[in-house]
C-alpha cells in the first residue's frame, strides 16, 4: 500500500491527461475534487488489485457526457432546476450504500484521464477506502462498452446514477454494458449533458482478472517524466514518447477545428499544418470525445485502440477536447494500445471499424519501429 503525496497525485493526473487521448475530463476539474478532499483531511491510499482481500467490496465511479459546452439556449431549460449542495458523484455513492447495505473496500477507475480518474480516487478517500492499482481501458474512451469489464462480459448493473440537480437514478436489470451505455448516455443527456456513475459493485473476485493492472502506477511514471522534461527544459513530447514506449508522430500549427454536441459526445476534428521535418504536411485528428483516429495528407494513419496523444508545446500541457486555437503549436505522440483492447473482442467493440475504418487493425507503434 501507498499513500500518495500531493505531488504524486499531481503526477498521476497529468500522466492520465496524457493517456487519456484528449478526453476523460478536465484536469482543473480533477484538482477541485483532489484538493478538496486533502483539505477534509482525507488520505489516498494506492492498493494492488492482487492485496485486495477476497470477499471485499469495490465499484467503479465516474462522470459521464459530452465535453463541448451547451448552447445558450440549451442552458436556458436547466435554469429552474436547483442546484445539489453535494457533488453528484458522492450523491450517487451514498445512494448506492444504501441500496446495497454494502461497505465499499475501494474503488477501480472506469478510464484514465484528467477528471475521471480524480473522480474515483475523490470516492474512495471521502470512503476512507482505498484506490485499487488498475482501471478497465487503460485509456479515455467514448462508451461504457469500451473497457475490460465488458470484454468479459461482467455487467454494469444495479447502477446508480446522480446529477448536479440532486436527481437520482438507480437502474437495475441491465442486461449488459451495451445497453447500459444507452441507459446512462439518456440520463446525462436530461443532466445537462454531465451524470454521475456508479457501477460494477461487487466482490473483488469477480474483477480482478477483468482489469488492466498497475495503470496508475503507469500513471504516476508517464507523469512524473513529463514533469521533469519541464524542469529541465527538455523536449515533453520525446520524454513522453521514450518513457511510454512510443513515438512523435508529427509536430505543426493548428490550423482549423470545429467541434460539436451530438448524441451525448463532443463530435469534432483538427487540422495542424507540419513545421520542421513535417513541414509540407497536414496531420488531421477525427474526435468523439476521444482522439479516434489521425490521417496524414488525407491517407489513414493511426486508428484506436492506439493512443493519439495531443500536446501543446507552448503551454506545455496535454490538450483536452475541445480546448485548441488556431496557431497553437502542438505536437502528436502516439503511444501503444492495451493489449486487451488488442484482442479479436476488443478490436471489434473498439477497434478501426468503431469509426467507420473497413482495414484491419494496424499497431502504429510496431510499424513505426520496424521502418526505423
Amino acid at each position: 500500500m501507498k499513500t500518495l503525496t500531493r505531488l504524486d497525485l499531481s503526477d498521476i493526473l497529468h500522466g492520465c491527461a496524457i493517456l487519456g487521448t484528449g478526453g476523460g475530463g478536465e484536469l482543473d476539474e480533477g484538482f477541485y475534487y483532489i484538493d478538496k478532499a486533502l483539505a477534509e483531511g482525507k488520505t489516498f491510499n494506492l492498493v494492488s488489485v492482487d492485496d485486495v482481500p477476497t470477499g471485499k467490496k469495490i465499484c467503479t465511479p465516474y462522470m459521464l457526457g459530452a465535453l463541448s459546452p451547451l448552447t445558450v439556449e440549451e442552458e436556458q431549460e436547466y435554469t429552474r432546476l436547483p442546484k445539489s449542495n453535494s457533488s453528484s458523484i458522492m450523491t450517487a455513492f451514498r445512494r448506492l450504500e444504501k441500496y446495497t447495505g454494502d461497505e465499499f473496500y475501494g474503488t477501480i477507475c472506469c478510464e484514465l484521464g484528467g477528471s475521471n480518474t480524480a473522480i474515483s480516487f475523490y470516492v474512495a478517500a471521502m470512503a476512507n477506502g482505498y484506490i485499487i492499482d488498475a482501471d478497465v481501458a487503460g485509456r479515455a474512451v467514448p462508451e461504457i462498452t469500451h473497457s475490460t469489464y465488458y470484454f468479459n462480459n461482467i455487467p454494469a448493473a444495479p447502477i446508480v446514477t446522480a446529477n448536479e440537480f440532486g436527481e437520482c437514478f438507480i437502474c437495475e436489470n441491465v442486461v449488459d454494458d451495451l445497453r447500459a451505455e444507452s441507459v446512462v448516455r439518456a440520463l446525462s443527456m436530461i443532466s445537462r449533458n454531465d451524470i454521475a456513475a456508479i457501477d460494477h459493485a461487487m466482490p473483488i473476485e469477480q474483477v480482478k482478472n477483468a482489469v488492466i493492472k498497475g495503470t496508475i502506477s503507469k500513471s504516476l511514471a508517464i507523469g512524473q517524466a513529463y514533469r521533469l522534461a519541464k524542469e529541465q527544459s527538455e523536449d515533453i513530447a520525446t520524454a513522453i514518447a521514450s518513457h511510454g514506449e512510443g513515438y512523435v508522430a508529427f509536430r505543426g500549427v493548428v490550423t482549423d477545428f470545429n467541434f460539436k454536441t451530438q448524441d451525448g459526445f463532443t463530435i469534432g476534428e483538427v487540422f495542424i499544418d507540419g513545421t520542421g521535418e513535417y513541414k509540407n504536411n497536414r496531420y488531421h485528428i477525427e474526435v468523439k470525445n476521444e482522439n479516434l483516429v489521425a490521417r496524414v495528407n488525407d491517407k489513414v494513419d493511426i486508428t484506436i485502440p492506439d493512443l493519439i496523444c495531443s500536446l501543446d508545446m507552448d503551454n506545455l500541457t496535454p490538450i483536452t477536447n475541445p480546448n485548441y486555437h488556431k496557431q497553437m503549436n502542438v505536437a502528436i505522440v502516439v503511444l501503444p494500445a492495451p493489449k486487451e483492447f488488442t484482442t479479436e473482442r476488443g478490436l471489434s467493440a473498439f477497434g478501426p471499424a468503431y469509426v467507420g475504418i473497413d482495414t484491419p487493425y494496424q499497431p502504429a507503434v510496431t510499424r513505426y519501429f520496424a521502418n526505423k
